[in-house]
């Protein structure tokens, strides 16, 4: 009876204890997240490694190849000591490296902070008036390409002392990035944001608290990250000019004695700090980027 029942309904019933093999389910394991780590870190240090060894080793067939170069050696040797003590005093013209670098980071800070507080607001009202556009994009394309060493005799001039023309120099070439950044950013804003604003009728202050800065955010801080960078490269050239305590005189003052040594050490520091300036922005950036989101 069971198998004309199965006749009629077309399906072959497989008899009771029979064991239907099912294909086998290829399962891939996750690797651990310590290993993952592990792997990205490797990916990412090795190339550097690599970059770095290229540059030690054409750096020793430079110094074997000129006559007074210092070997990457003798370089170490010379930061070791160095290093030591680096905040040591020994009169108001000899100190150490680290109350040299902390004197141009002043400098920076001051020339800096100045040009955040003009720069921002000045992008924003650029970016928001058609007027003020056409009034000082004129002016900004004519100054932003002047050199910066340009600007220092005009700094020394107006205020007669190294230290604020320094700053003024630091100032006049950071404030740049940030009123194009701005100002750009800005113009980006799309035109629904405004069209309901209007319609709420919120007050220009509002507008720009409210609309303006959170949707210009990023490329504020883009402008910051660049002009931080312009900043620090000028200080360096600013004080190997006006002299006194900072990184830029102390290279000066070690090439008069000729201890080449130095110099190189200062070059990487100066490059140190420049990326931990950068770098520390672009995490702040990235913080505040919606884009990324």
């Amino acid at each position: 009876m069971k198998q004309m029942q199965n006749r009629k309904t077309g399906v072959e019933k497989p008899a009771s204890g029979d064991v239907i093999p099912l294909p086998p389910i290829q399962v891939r394991r996750r690797s651990p997240a310590f290993t993952r780590r592990v792997n990205d870190l490797l990916q990412r240090a090795i190339p550097a490694f690599l970059g770095l060894g290229l540059l030690v080793m054409l750096w020793q067939l430079a110094a074997i190849n000129s006559k007074g170069f210092p070997t990457p050696y003798s370089t170490l040797e010379s930061a070791i000591t160095l290093f030591a003590d680096p905040f040591y005093r020994d009169g108001p013209n000899d100190m150490g490296i680290g109350w040299n670098v902390l004197a141009s980071l002043q400098r920076v800070a001051i020339g800096f902070g100045l040009a955040a507080m003009v720069g921002i607001p000045l992008g924003f009202l650029i970016g928001r008036f058609l007027f003020l556009s056409r009034m000082f994009t004129p002016l900004i394309a004519l100054l932003r390409p002047v050199s910066p060493l340009a600007w220092l005799p005009i700094g020394l001039l107006l205020f007669q002392k190294a230290e604020p023309a320094s700053s003024w120099t630091i100032f006049i070439c950071s404030v740049w990035p940030m009123v194009i950044n701005t100002a750009e950013g800005v113009r980006q804003i799309p035109e629904d944001y405004l069209n309901v604003a209007r319609v709420l009728r919120l007050s220009e202050w509002t507008i720009m608290r409210r609309i303006l800065f959170p949707a210009v955010l990023p490329a504020v801080l883009t402008g910051v990250r660049l002009s931080i960078g312009i900043a620090w490269l000028v200080i360096v050239a600013a004080e190997m000019l006006t002299g006194g305590l900072g990184i830029g005189f102390w290279i000066w003052n070690e090439w008069n004695n000729l201890n080449v040594e130095n110099i190189l050490i200062a070059i990487v520091i100066i490059g140190v700090v420049g990326l931990l300036l950068e770098q520390g922005l672009m995490l702040i950036a990235r913080r505040f980027s919606w884009q990324e989101k």
